[in-house]
């Protein structure tokens, strides 16, 4: 019993972490937000940003030029939209969906993406517990997070994100032998991620509904 209400304490509180962070302003912003251009502008610009050692970020460029109309346009429709709220949010879930999926929890999975993305998880993992494969993975840094495309479609925004990710990944069997890959050797990976939520609802979250690598 007590590992259950502490799983459901643990998963309470990375909804309310998702929650507070993706797309959502802090309230300490001025009254009147600004202009599109000009938010869209700042976001473009090349910056640091200070982050946990895990999930840093160095100097880049957080919007894509080809992106920067369709996010004014998001910004148009909502706004109470933040740039770079949404991106420290989109990182968050980045390694929230990863972890779940690497351990297989189906659960967590539910509330931070769509079905036919859960779907495609769920088979994944009951495919590699046929196998008796077991994932000991660990996200070691988000080099980059970028906005590579983003529209409005009645009133659903959809806002695509690339990632660029060091990733150390170890596959196991269940006598816990090595079957592929190496902690000690992180893997570059290149994703780009859908988000999409519907404008002016009363939930403030986005979900992801398309994975593709670039």
């Amino acid at each position: 019993m007590f590992y259950v209400i502490l799983f459901a304490m643990i998963a309470g509180f990375l909804a309310l972490r998702l929650y507070s962070v993706l797309g959502k302003r802090t309230g300490h912003e001025q009254p009147l937000p600004k202009p599109a251009e000009e938010r869209v502008a700042a976001a473009s610009m090349p910056r640091t940003i200070d982050m946990k050692p895990e999930v840093r970020e160095t100097a880049n460029r957080a919007v894509d030029a080809k992106a920067e109309n369709g996010l004014r346009a998001v910004i148009a429709a909502d706004q109470n939209f933040d740039v770079a709220q949404f991106l420290e949010g989109a990182k968050s879930a980045y390694r929230m969906v990863l972890e779940a999926f690497w351990k297989g929890d189906e659960e967590t999975l539910g509330w931070l993406v769509e079905d036919e993305v859960r779907s495609g998880f769920a088979e994944a993992i009951a495919m590699r517990g046929e196998a008796g494969h077991v994932l000991e993975n660990r996200l070691i840094a988000i080099e980059k997070a970028a906005i590579v495309d983003a529209s409005v479609d009645g009133k659903v925004a959809r806002i695509a994100v690339r990632f660029d990710a060091d990733i150390a990944a170890v596959t196991r069997d269940t006598e816990g032998n090595v079957v592929a890959g190496s902690l000690t050797d992180a893997v570059v990976t290149h994703d780009v991620w859908t988000f999409t939520r519907r404008l002016r609802s009363d939930d403030p979250n986005w979900k992801l509904v398309e994975t593709d690598e670039a």
